[in-house]
């Protein structure tokens, strides 16, 4: 029984399978989100006056994603009390919509400031967990980034979704209008 139980953890590995799960969990709360602020644009008759401008909640540097820097966060995206839909980390009124807000509540990361996420197909896992937005000037382009934690999404991974994204960083999971915003 303690080799077959051995081989049974050796072969499912939970602790992989349960960042799958965080991942596949981030990977549908970008696609809400992506999908709230797209019909926030469409739907909002004066978008500039309903919360639209730059850097939302940024990170602060903006070499941060593309050194993979550890010691930078997201100023803003881990604040567990910000995630009202009429503006937190977001600061988009998304009541503003006209059929009301397609979210009952802005998401946040499963790992939401957690160190451990990784921005490669590494099991080093030195990122931290949270998402990030950046957008322009202009209403509609944006940018939201994640990074995966299983190396399952991760990039080369059997699902890779990072390096796939269309977007110009190929160790975070990107989606939006513009996927150049962050470096």
């Amino acid at each position: 029984l303690a080799v077959l139980a051995t081989a049974v953890v050796l072969v499912l590995n939970p602790a992989e399978l349960i960042k799958q799960g965080r991942d596949s969990t981030r990977i549908s709360d970008l696609a809400a989100l992506n999908s709230a602020i797209a019909l926030w644009v469409a739907d909002v008759r004066n978008p500039g006056s309903n919360g639209w401008g730059i850097a939302f909640c940024g990170y602060t540097s903006s070499s941060a994603i593309a050194n993979n820097n550890v010691t930078t966060s997201i100023t803003g995206c881990t604040q567990t009390s910000s995630v009202s839909v009429a503006g937190g980390w977001v600061p988009l009124n998304f009541n503003a919509i006209s059929s009301g807000s397609p979210l009952s509540k802005l998401p946040l990361d499963p790992n939401n400031g957690i160190v451990g996420c990784n921005s490669s197909n590494t099991s080093v896992g030195n990122v931290i967990c949270q998402y990030g937005i950046a957008a322009n000037v202009t209403v509609g382009v944006y940018e939201i980034d994640a990074a995966m934690e299983s190396i399952k999404y991760s990039a080369g991974g059997s699902a890779d979704v990072v390096s796939t994204d269309n977007g110009n960083n190929s160790k975070w999971y990107e989606v939006g209008s513009n996927l150049n915003l962050f470096n």
